[in-house]
């Protein structure tokens, strides 16, 4: 369970850092309201760390999320480093979301095995995550002419 619960951790603080990043060098068309959503997915992704790393604690594991281990064990593609149109934005925030959306459910049945408090926990970030790629998705799509993103199995 420690591995899984690192995997979600280093995760989520990397959707938070590349949800600044993207943040700080959105521009294009509806930039303000983009830029606001931006800080949502943020909020949600810096809140969900604090809950996995005291939940990990609460369980003796410790967590690691320095900034090098981050680099290192997590699943997310790089975000790019510089200025991003809002469309791309939109993209690349979703993917990051429904990657670690992803992770959460690759490690819930084996967490669940082992303690279903925690997979509680996973059930929380799920649901938000995935209403967050949901909404950020949305900004892309044409009525009646695009269909939404599958959430990973």
């Amino acid at each position: 369970m420690a591995g899984d619960l690192q995997r979600l951790l280093v995760d989520l603080i990397e959707l938070s850092l590349q949800g600044k990043q993207a943040h700080w060098n959105v521009v294009g068309k509806n930039f303000r309201d983009l830029h606001l959503q931006l800080d949502e997915v943020v909020e949600a992704a810096r809140g969900f760390t604090d809950d996995v790393a005291e939940r990990m604690r609460a369980l003796y594991i410790t967590p690691d999320g320095r900034s090098a281990t981050v680099a290192q064990q997590t699943s997310l593609p790089p975000f790019p480093g510089t200025e991003v149109d809002t469309e791309t934005t939109v993209d690349l925030v979703t993917a990051a979301l429904y990657a670690v959306a992803k992770t959460g459910r690759d490690i819930h049945d084996e967490v669940d095995e082992e303690d279903p408090t925690t997979a509680d926990l996973i059930h929380t970030i799920l649901e938000r995550l995935e209403q967050l790629a949901w909404m950020v998705d949305a900004e892309n799509r044409v009525a009646g002419e695009s269909s939404p993103r599958p959430i990973a199995p």
